[in-house]
C-alpha cells in the first residue's frame, strides 16, 4: 500500500493556518485521511498546563473519488507557548476498528508517550531570509588568498603551508591545528561571484577573531578581526560586498569558551581577585574547566552576570557590537551551543540562548541565530532562543547511512565506528522520528548538512559523483535549510573534518566536478522558485531499500521527488491521494529537475488512476504535480 494512503498532518500551510500563532488564541489544524479509511470521528488531543484535553474535528472537504481524501478540521487552543497535540482517529465501533493516534512520527495503534506529538510554537520563527536561504560555509584559512596575504609574516605559532600542500589532519599530529595556508577575507570577497553561481544566499564563515590556530575557535579577543585575515578593514569590505550582492553574512561565535590567550582569561589567571576570575571555572588549585579536556579552550561561566553583559546581553555585548556597522553581520552561528551555559549542576543554556537572540534582534529585527548541536537538540528548540540547529542527527546521519559506500575511508564523526549502511525503510523512520522530536518549524529552519569543517566530505563518504548528487538532491528537497561546505559543490574530498579543510583549488578548475557544480546550482534555483521547498509540507509516498519518494505540498503548487541510491523499478502512486483540495485530475506531470547530466527527463502520465514513476538509475528527479 502506498504511504500516501496513511492519515497525514504536518505544520505546513495546507495543515496549519498559522505557523507561529498568537498565545491565548486558537489555530485551525487539519488532517488528511484516505476516503476508504473507515474513520468516523476525529479529535485533537492537546494538553492544558500538562492536563490532556480533547477537541472534536469535523469534515471540511471530501473527495468524490474512491482513491481521494477526506479532510478533517478542528480548533487547537494555544494556552501554552509551545503546544503539543496529536489526533485520535476512531472507526466504526460495530466492526471493532481500533482507535489510532496520528502523531508526528506516524500512525500508531497504542497509547504512546508525548515525545512524538506534533507541536506548534507561539514564538516567532526564523526570518524569511534565513528560512529560505542556501547557506555557504567558508573556512577562511583554506578558501582563498588575496595578494595582500603574501605580504604578511607567518606568526611564530604557525606551520606555514603552500596552497597545494597536503593537509595535516591526524589528531595525534601537533601540526594539525597549526598548519596555516594563509587564506584571508579579501580572498573571500574576490570570489563572491562563485557563491552567486552556486546559488548561495548566505555566507557563513567560521571565526574571524584572532586565535593561535588555523580554525580560530580559541579566540584571543572578540574586539577585532585577526590581522592575518586582513583585520577589521577587510571584514568591513567583505560585509559591504556581500550585502551589495543582496546576500547575507553570518558570523561564528564561541559563547562556550575562549582561548587560553584571550585577554579575559589571562587577566583571570593572573590573580584570584581579577574582575574576570568569575567568568571562568577556576578550582582552588588554579586549574580550570575547559572544553572536552583541551586546556587551550577554557570554559566560560555564563552564570556570571558580568560575563553575560560582556558576551551576550545588551548593546555593549559581543553579540550586539558585530551586528552594527561597519560589519553589519546578519546573525550568528553559535559554536558548541549544546554545551553553552552547561556544566554539571549548572544549566543556564536556555537563558543564554534567549539572551543571544534577544540581543541580536534588538540590533536588527531580522537577525538569525543557529546553534551548533551534533546530537539531540529537541530540548533546546521551539522556544525563543536558537531558531534552529545544525541538524546532524535529523538529517546528516540518516542520509549518510543511506548513501555511504561500504568501502569508504570516511571516518565517523562523534562515534567509535563508521556510520552503517542502512536500507531506505530505516532511514525513512529515522527522518520521521527526528522531525517529530524537533517539531515542524524547528526542522524547517534548521540546517540540512552533508558535511562541514568538522566532518568527512560527502564525496568521500558516498564514493561516487552520482551518489553525491543524490545526497545534494535530498539536501535541497527535504525540509530544512541547505548548508553547503565550500568545495562540496566541486567534489572535494576528505576523510575527516581536518582533512575536509583542503584549500579550494581555484587555479585548477580542470580538476573540478563541473557536473556536480551544475547540479548544486540547479537545485538552488529550484529551491528559490518553488515555495513547496521552503514552506511546503512533507508526505512520504513510497520507500524501499534503494528508493525514497515523497511529496512537498504547498497551496501554491506541490512537488513530487524520487531519490534512488541504486537502479530500481517503477513506482505506482494513486492519483487521488496526490490531488490538492478541489483538484479533479493531475494531467501530465511536468519534469523540473534531474541530478544527473541529461536533464529532468520527460513528463509523467496518469493512466487508470495511477501515476507511474518510471524505473530509473541513481539520481534524484523532481516533478511538479
Amino acid at each position: 500500500m502506498s504511504l500516501l494512503r496513511e492519515p497525514h498532518h504536518d505544520g505546513s500551510p495546507a495543515y496549519l493556518d498559522d505557523e507561529s500563532p498568537t498565545l491565548g488564541w486558537s489555530v485551525r489544524v487539519r488532517c488528511r485521511v484516505a476516503a476508504d479509511d473507515p474513520v468516523e470521528r476525529v479529535w485533537i488531543r492537546t494538553t492544558y498546563d500538562a492536563e490532556p484535553t480533547f477537541h472534536a474535528c469535523t469534515v471540511v472537504a471530501r473527495d468524490a473519488r474512491a482513491d481521494g481524501s477526506v479532510w478533517w478540521e478542528g480548533e487547537l487552543p494555544l494556552h501554552n507557548p509551545v503546544t503539543h497535540y496529536r489526533f485520535l482517529l476512531v472507526g466504526p465501533e460495530a466492526d471493532g476498528s481500533p482507535q489510532r493516534w496520528l502523531t508526528a512520527a506516524g500512525v500508531v495503534d497504542h497509547d504512546g508517550p508525548d515525545s512524538f506529538d506534533f507541536r506548534v510554537t507561539t514564538h516567532a520563527g526564523a526570518p524569511d531570509w534565513g528560512r529560505e536561504a542556501v547557506v555557504y560555509q567558508v573556512f577562511p584559512d583554506r578558501f582563498a588568498r588575496s595578494t595582500a596575504a603574501d605580504e604578511r609574516e607567518t606568526p611564530a605559532w604557525a606551520v606555514p603551508a603552500h596552497w597545494d600542500d597536503e593537509v595535516v589532519f591526524e589528531g595525534s599530529d601537533p601540526r594539525t591545528p597549526l598548519q596555516l595556508f594563509g587564506g584571508d577575507l579579501d580572498g573571500v570577497t574576490e570570489h563572491l561571484d562563485h557563491l552567486v553561481e552556486v546559488g548561495a544566499t548566505v555566507l557563513y564563515t567560521t571565526p574571524v577573531f584572532p586565535g593561535e590556530s588555523n580554525h580560530r575557535y580559541n579566540a584571543s579577543t572578540f574586539d577585532g578581526v585577526d590581522p592575518l585575515l586582513g583585520g577589521d578593514a577587510a571584514y568591513a569590505r567583505l560585509a559591504e560586498a556581500v550585502h551589495a550582492r543582496g546576500l547575507r553574512l553570518l558570523g561564528d561565535l564561541t559563547t562556550n569558551h575562549t582561548g587560553d590567550t584571550h585577554e579575559w582569561f589571562t587577566r583571570a589567571a593572573s590573580a584570584p581577585d581579577s574582575p574576570t576570575r568569575g567568568w571562568y571555572y577556576f578550582a582552588h588549585d588554579g586549574s580550570y574547566e575547559c572544553w572536552m579536556g583541551h586546556g587551550t579552550l577554557p570554559k566560560l561561566n555564563l552564570a556570571d552576570p558580568d560575563l553575560r553583559a560582556a558576551m551576550v546581553e545588551g548593546p555593549d555585548s559581543v553579540v550586539a557590537r558585530w551586528l552594527r556597522p561597519p560589519f553589519s553581520v546578519d546573525g550568528w552561528r553559535i559554536d558548541v551551543a549544546n554545551m553553552t551555559g552547561r556544566l554539571g549542576a549548572v544549566d543556564v543554556n536556555h537563558a543564554t540562548a534567549r539572551a543571544v537572540r534577544r540581543t541580536a534582534e534588538a540590533e536588527r529585527g531580522d537577525a538569525w541565530v543557529i546553534g551548533e548541536h551534533n546530537h539531540d537538540a529537541s530540548g533546546d528548540l521551539d522556544g525563543d532562543g536558537w531558531h534552529g540547529t545544525m541538524n546532524y542527527s535529523g538529517f546528516s546521519w540518516p542520509v549518510w547511512s543511506w548513501l555511504r559506500d561500504p568501502d569508504s575511508p570516511a571516518r565517523p564523526f562523534g562515534r567509535p565506528v563508521p556510520v552503517p549502511r542502512r536500507p531506505g525503510q530505516q532511514v525513512h523512520r529515522t527522518l520521521r522520528e527526528w522531525q517529530a522530536r524537533y517539531g515542524w518549524q524547528a526542522t524547517a529552519q534548521s540546517w540540512s548538512i552533508l558535511g562541514s569543517h568538522d566532518s568527512a566530505r560527502i564525496r568521500t563518504l558516498t564514493g561516487s559523483a552520482p551518489v553525491h548528487r543524490v545526497a545534494a538532491g535530498l539536501q535541497f528537497t527535504l525540509p530544512g535549510v541547505p548548508m553547503v561546505f565550500a568545495g562540496d559543490e566541486i567534489g572535494l574530498e576528505g576523510v575527516n573534518g581536518e582533512d575536509a579543510r583542503r584549500p579550494m583549488p581555484w587555479h585548477r578548475r580542470d580538476d573540478w566536478d563541473h557536473d556536480t557544480l551544475a547540479t548544486y546550482a540547479a537545485l538552488a534555483r529550484l529551491r528559490a522558485a518553488e515555495p513547496a521547498l521552503t514552506r511546503g509540507g512533507l508526505r512520504w509516498a513510497h520507500v524501499d531499500d534503494d528508493t525514497l519518494v515523497f511529496v512537498r505540498e504547498h497551496p501554491a503548487g506541490s512537488l513530487l521527488v524520487c531519490a534512488r541510491r541504486a537502479a530500481g523499478g517503477s513506482v505506482d502512486l494513486p492519483e487521488g491521494a496526490l490531488l490538492a483540495t478541489g483538484q479533479e485530475a493531475l494531467g501530465d506531470v511536468e519534469a523540473l529537475l534531474g541530478t544527473e547530466p541529461g536533464g529532468p527527463g520527460g513528463r509523467l502520465k496518469v493512466r487508470r488512476g495511477t501515476l507511474r514513476v518510471p524505473a530509473d538509475g541513481v539520481g534524484v528527479r523532481v516533478w511538479r504535480l
